[in-house]
């Protein structure tokens, strides 16, 4: 699903290509942006776990940004590197746990906005963002690319923090939460859809019978069942 359109995404890429450029000239190590990311992610969750939701957008937008750039900046200094994309990976589980725990605690503490629903609701979307990433990491080990699913990273992140940003709690905090359930729902289908692409990747194929009999020999079910003849019984 197409969150943001592509003449967005291109935008944006040109936007931040001299702070790319400046980054890679200044010598700053792609997990350093990294790392600055996460912060921002932690940071934008405590601030949402303290109600005041458009300040925590805010900072999860920050991250938006620093997730395009680490990438950008390691291909153009050639520090591309197997540890730095699994540093990459576990932060991002990290700050999906931040903002999702913030929101949850938010919800469980707030005084106007209180909702154990919308707790169950939260935990859920972190127990489903983990599991999004584990099911694509456990198919990759196991030599497939499960890189099916609905929504991607840089989709959720936006979703999380730009609405907030610029509305905070607007209708009643109920663009926020229609949000949250929204990105927990497609978490979970797309758990669903990547167990079920691994299955029909590994399941064994079974050629159909049809397909298996030698020439001049018909397949079972063409074959006439013989009758057989039972004795009479009595009463018969």
């Amino acid at each position: 699903m197409k969150i943001l359109p592509d003449w967005l995404k291109n935008g944006y890429l040109r936007v931040i290509d001299p702070v790319a450029n400046w980054l890679v000239r200044r010598g700053v190590h792609p997990n350093t942006i990294t790392a600055i990311g996460t912060a921002c992610s932690v940071a934008g969750g405590v601030i949402y776990g303290t109600g005041h939701i458009s300040v925590g957008g805010f900072f999860l937008g920050l991250t938006a940004l620093f997730d395009v750039l680490d990438g950008t900046v390691a291909r153009r200094s050639n520090r591309s590197s197997t540890f730095g994309a699994f540093l990459d990976s576990t932060l991002d589980r990290l700050a999906d746990g931040a903002v999702l725990g913030g929101l949850g605690v938010f919800y469980a503490l707030s005084p106007t906005h209180r909702s154990v629903p919308m707790v169950v609701v939260c935990l859920a979307g972190i127990i489903g963002s983990f599991l999004t990433s584990y099911t694509r990491a456990r198919a990759e080990a196991l030599g497939l690319d499960a890189k099916v699913g609905i929504l991607q990273r840089p989709e959720r992140v936006v979703l999380l923090s730009v609405p907030q940003a610029f509305f905070g709690l607007a209708l009643n905090g109920w663009v926020l939460a229609l949000i949250i359930v929204f990105l927990t729902v497609t978490a979970w289908i797309t758990v669903v859809q990547r167990v079920a692409f691994v299955y029909h990747q590994t399941a064994p194929r079974v050629e159909p019978e049809a397909l298996r009999f030698v020439e001049g020999e018909k397949p079972r079910w063409l074959r006439r069942r013989r009758s057989v003849s039972r004795p009479l019984l009595k009463g018969d």
